[in-house]
């Protein structure tokens, strides 16, 4: 059973860092696609940011400068390191994996696995 499990979330002032991280099991995302997404109340779920099996990385324009996606495929892991957190940050952060091998995508509806979610709340 694949699994995917998110760590990381908090309550942080505006300004702050916080590092999200997903630990997979039951199979090896090496050569796929993985992703982290957010969603705040009444909006929907959307991409901050996506890595491809190389290495290669794509960012929602918002966090750009401010958030950097990194991948350890040893240890079948994704981050996300979260620098000079805005209020309008705060969400609940899911990390998502691709099934099929190739780059990443930025839709939701392209990502097969999901985490539960991990809280992140920034406070003025």
């Amino acid at each position: 059973q694949v699994q995917l499990v998110e760590s990381g979330g908090g309550l942080v002032q505006a300004g702050g860092s916080l590092r999200l991280s997903c630990v997979a099991s039951g199979r090896t995302f090496s050569r796929n696609a993985m992703g982290w997404f957010r969603q705040a109340p009444g909006k929907q779920r959307d991409m901050v940011a996506a890595i491809s099996s190389g290495g290669r990385t794509n960012y929602l324009d918002s966090v750009k400068g401010r958030f950097i996606i990194s991948r350890d495929n040893a240890k079948n892991t994704v981050y996300l390191q979260m620098n000079s957190l805005k209020n309008e940050d705060t969400a609940v952060y899911y990390c998502a994996a691709r099934s099929r091998v190739g780059s990443y995508q930025t839709s939701a509806s392209a990502y097969d696995y999901w985490g539960q979610g991990t809280q992140v709340t920034v406070s003025s």
